[in-house]
């Protein structure tokens, strides 16, 4: 692990491996961890894979009150900056897709590639909002335990919790762990999220949408849409996973975001 002092906030962080550069955005409430299958595997075959946890979770600084996205997409940047990063792959789960989504409103031209995997690109509604801070109340009374024990049945799917218990325990794990300020904080934010579905229609650069078929989040209807505003994008429906395609299906997720990458370098390459 290694740590940076970012505007004011220390941020840790993984960087392995060489090549062309790609940061892998978590979403809640986990942590950087949820993408160490990917950051293992393609670090040993050409590509720097840079995973970080946002601020308010693992063990970055936790800022209490609400973040939106448009705070954790400048963060990267930072991060981006103090790594010597100009333009990188950007990929994200969930709110880190959000949170992609945002960064590539905001700083298109630092993007080569972008990863949306399990979200959504309307923004919130009059309905999400009231629930999402509500759900903040809830978890700084709380804590995080007893709704990670609500929702690990969707975010893994109940077969795959009974056969993969080893990917149960792990994102159970982060989400228990998830610092209880840092996760009322991005719900908070998010429940003011904008709709990105224009700033969709104008990504120029390589995009693959991933979705489990059991995602009930995020479900296949939400990718298909995204699917059809980028031009040019690719979509991956894999079976048998809920909202957490990389772990569950490790291998299927792999294989389409291989392909992804290897068209994303040759885009970049001169």
């Amino acid at each position: 692990m290694s740590t940076a002092e970012l505007d004011g906030i220390s941020v840790a962080y993984d960087d392995l491996g060489s090549g062309l550069p790609v940061v892998l955005v978590h979403g809640h409430p986990f942590n950087r961890s949820m993408w160490r299958p990917q950051a293992e595997r393609f670090s040993r075959e050409g590509y720097r894979v840079i995973t970080a946890d946002l601020r308010g979770y693992g063990e970055t600084t936790v800022v209490p009150g609400k973040t939106g996205l448009d705070v954790f997409a400048a963060d990267i940047v930072r991060l981006a900056d103090h790594l010597g990063l100009e333009r990188f792959v950007l990929g994200g789960l969930s709110m880190g897709g959000q949170i992609v989504m945002e960064f590539h409103r905001t700083y298109p031209d630092r993007v080569a590639g972008l990863l949306l995997a399990d979200t959504s690109p309307q923004e919130e509604t009059e309905e999400g909002r009231r629930v999402r801070n509500e759900m903040a109340d809830r978890v700084l009374a709380e804590g995080l335990d007893p709704y990670a024990e609500e929702v690990l049945m969707k975010m893994v799917s109940p077969d795959n919790v009974r056969t993969m218990p080893d990917v149960a325990a792990h994102v159970l794990e982060m989400m228990r762990t998830t610092p209880k300020e840092g996760a009322a904080a991005a719900l908070r934010g998010r429940a003011e999220r904008p709709d990105y579905r224009e700033s969709l229609t104008q990504v120029r650069v390589p995009s693959l949408v991933v979705v489990g078929t059991e995602d009930e989040f995020t479900p296949v209807s939400d990718a298909e849409l995204m699917h059809d505003l980028i031009p040019g994008s690719t979509l991956a429906v894999i079976e048998g996973a809920a909202h957490m395609p990389n772990l569950e299906r490790e291998a299927e997720f792999n294989t389409v975001f291989a392909q992804f990458l290897a068209v994303s370098t040759q885009r970049m390459t001169p």
